[in-house]
């Protein structure tokens, strides 16, 4: 963290902020290896949070794109399924490459389009996309099968894992790069092909990766990108006859809807939802590093992350010293240009997520203490969606501020007396995605663990991820598994395969269900 005030511009021209633009100049959707415009008849910008400018205008995909999208991805899915683990790895190790070669392009577009601090993006969104290509390209060398031996008689069983065929996609907003890798990468490793359709706000960085993709060697067809809204291109592509499976990430309410439509053609679903995140600070914790981790907890991405921590139980003994050294720490980040130096935080995604995210928290006026910020700065940041890292404190844990999902840079600090107590309000809300638990005692670190119920519980820290290690919800979070091996078995389908050894076997069970003839 940096001293208070807000960092200073730079104040790059469009050139230096988005320097991949003319990799983007022949339109918004990515069908069958190449860019072209949409046919809906309207058209969208890309608005930079931090200045309210648009920075690139383009077609709007319409249900025809779609259409086109999935035949591409049709048509090149028989050759890519057949292709061998080893093909499809160096495929995606010189993918990798090619992210590597261009980080920088990545890293710009990716500040541009979200206002992300461009040192974020640079240190975290970026390397860890590369490393999660790196990884599913060492992956796709192990899609296994198992040998089940002769489980019935003289018949040997085995157990294929097969792609499922033609996946179509829906990314969120707020990590467009990596949320693209994460739905791309284990699709593609295991031999299926994608239409990813990315947020309308964001879909720079995904166009940029189906390009690289395509730059590295991957044939045309498997990976393609529609840009357009999720009621029109998104609903379509979700209920599409030609496609087999649905990956969507985003909200709880829209994940219900991607459900229901997808349910109508029977089609496998992957769903990666809400989040609420508890912190639980038990009484023997090191409150300085617990401090340390909630603000980074919470304000990373300014908020705008399912996983970031957004209420924070600590153990009564603790607690005042906690809210109180929270505040200070808060009141020291230095909100900014995203691509100046000093910048801690970034605006919002858009106005109207910050007039949201400002709603709640004067909302919680009436039955809460706003510690700390609460408020739009003044100044040339009042152009961007910027607002304050704010702490609220004593807020009853039915009330809307503690239940709901704000994703804005605001934290909620409860007290809580014993550890049953903290686990189960830690537990108290509908979602479980991911939680946190601080505490010198290995036996009390262990059983939070084991009884708060979310898809990653880390202990002392808050927000880190590997490719190697799954992400994925409980309860209303979703089901399903990002990243890792888990994620790359996701993408495939199991087949049991059993062959008769003798002629006589095949005669006698012949004869058990049709008699003697």
């Amino acid at each position: 963290m940096h001293n208070p005030g807000n960092a200073t511009p730079e104040t790059p021209g469009i050139s230096d902020r988005f320097p991949a633009q003319e990799r983007l100049a022949d339109g918004a959707q990515f069908i069958a290896g190449r860019l072209t415009k949409g046919t809906s008849g309207r058209t969208h910008a890309v608005v930079d949070p931090s200045t309210g400018e648009e920075v690139y205008t383009y077609e709007l995909a319409g249900p025809a794109d779609v259409d086109a999208a999935v035949a591409a991805a049709r048509a090149a899915f028989p050759g890519w399924a057949a292709t061998t683990p080893g093909e499809r790895s160096d495929a995606l190790h010189r993918f990798a490459a090619v992210l590597a070669e261009r980080a920088e392009e990545f890293a710009r577009a990716e500040s541009l389009q979200c206002g992300k601090p461009l040192k974020l993006t640079r240190e975290f969104d970026v390397p860890g996309t590369i490393d999660n290509t790196a990884f599913f390209a060492g992956a796709a060398r192990h899609l296994q099968g198992q040998s089940a031996g002769e489980y019935s008689g003289d018949h040997t069983s085995y157990v294929r894992r097969e792609p499922i065929g033609v996946v179509g996609s829906i990314a969120p907003w707020n990590y467009p790069l990596q949320m693209a890798a994460w739905k791309i990468l284990p699709a593609v490793a295991a031999g299926n092909t994608i239409v990813l359709k990315p947020a309308e706000l964001t879909p720079l960085t995904s166009l940029l990766f189906a390009q690289a993709a395509t730059d590295a060697g991957i044939p045309d067809g498997v990976i393609n990108i529609v840009t357009g809204t999720g009621k029109e291109a998104g609903e379509h592509l979700v209920g599409h006859p030609d496609v087999a499976m649905t990956s969507f990430t985003g909200s709880t309410a829209v994940g219900k809807r991607v459900a229901e439509i997808a349910t109508a053609t029977v089609k496998r679903i992957h769903l990666e939802l809400g989040g609420k995140a508890p912190f639980v600070v038990f009484d023997d914790a090191e409150l300085d590093a617990a401090v340390n981790g909630a603000v980074a907890g919470a304000l990373i991405n300014t908020g705008q992350d399912c996983t970031a921590a957004t209420r924070a139980y600590v153990q009564r003994p603790l607690y005042e010293a906690f809210v109180e050294k929270t505040a200070a720490l808060m009141e020291t980040v230095r909100l900014g240009d995203p691509f100046a130096a000093g910048t801690d935080l970034g605006p919002l995604i858009s106005h109207v997520q910050r007039d949201r995210v400002a709603a709640f928290v004067d909302r919680a006026r009436a039955y809460a203490r706003v510690v700390t910020g609460g408020e739009t700065p003044e100044g040339e940041l009042a152009k961007g969606a910027y607002y304050r890292p704010t702490l609220v404190a004593d807020a009853a844990q039915d009330s809307e501020i503690v239940q709901s999902e704000l994703f804005g840079p605001v934290l909620v600090v409860l007290p809580f007396d014993s550890d049953d107590e903290g686990i189960a309000l830690a537990n108290d809300t509908p979602y479980g995605l991911a939680a946190s638990a601080w505490s010198r005692d290995v036996y009390r670190a262990n059983r939070a663990t084991r009884e708060i119920k979310a898809g990653c519980v880390w202990v002392n820290d808050h927000i880190p991820i590997i490719s190697e290690m799954p992400h994925g919800g409980y309860k209303a979070s979703g089901f399903g598994k990002d990243m890792s091996s888990y994620s790359f078995e996701e993408y495939t389908q199991i087949k049991h395969v059993m062959f008769d050894n003798t002629a006589v076997a095949r005669k006698d069970w012949h004869r058990t269900i049709f008699g003697d003839r």
